[in-house]
């Protein structure tokens, strides 16, 4: 059998299309959902950990320190295969969308941190000789300039995120290296393999080059 018909066989590849598809959607929907949880609880774990009482603000430390440390995949297992034993089981989403956005949290965590921080502090002492409170002072001074700063970083790791999904498939979630795993067993043929890894490429490929992009547009404007 030649390379072409062993990696790139255009009929495996055709037949196994609405697999590898209704997996691609799978993982879009998987990837959206917890990026959208993972950032949001972030913003409020970095809040905490900046503002919040000393107590607050060490068990904020512990929870970036410990699922930044921690592999996506050993925290998934653990939710999925775990916490049964505790009497808590979760479907294959609900495991995964939570293991993901845990990972997502702690790391957003730390963007928006080092994004509010770099705020000059100056920037809170004229809100406070306008007599703005504090809450108002974030909302609308602080964290609109945080967030131009994150941007590029959070693109990172949403990028990052999209590639973990693909290890929902130890927990049979049918995300898109599920469906081609399957695709592959089902006609003996690794050419499903090689769709869903050009699937990744063409949908994760632009993201990449916008990371970049943003960073130089940063920079740029850091220089003026």
């Amino acid at each position: 059998m030649s390379l072409i018909d062993t990696f790139f066989n255009p009929d495996v590849i055709l037949s196994s299309l609405p697999a590898l598809l209704r997996g691609f959607l799978n993982t879009l929907v998987l990837g959206v959902m917890s990026i959208v949880i993972g950032i949001a609880a972030g913003l409020a774990i970095s809040l905490v950990r900046l503002y919040a009482p000393k107590p607050l603000r060490l068990l904020a430390v512990g929870y970036t320190d410990i699922f930044r440390a921690l592999p996506v995949l050993v925290v998934l297992i653990l939710i999925y295969y775990a916490l049964p034993f505790l009497g808590i089981r979760l479907s294959s989403w609900a495991s995964a969308v939570t293991a993901f956005a845990i990972i997502m949290s702690a790391y957003s965590a730390e963007v928006f941190r080092s994004g509010i921080e770099s705020i000059p502090r100056g920037q809170f002492e004229a809100a406070q000789a306008l007599g703005l409170p504090f809450m108002l002072t974030l909302r609308k001074v602080v964290l609109p300039q945080a967030i131009r700063v994150v941007i590029p970083p959070m693109t990172s790791n949403c990028v990052s995120m999209f590639k973990d999904t693909s290890l929902a498939s130890t927990v049979a979630l049918p995300e898109l290296l599920k469906e081609a795993t399957n695709a592959q067993s089902l006609y003996a043929n690794p050419s499903p393999l090689i769709g869903a890894a050009l699937v990744y490429l063409i949908f994760l490929w632009p993201m990449v080059r916008l990371v970049s992009l943003l960073e130089r547009r940063f920079q740029t404007e850091k220089t003026r």
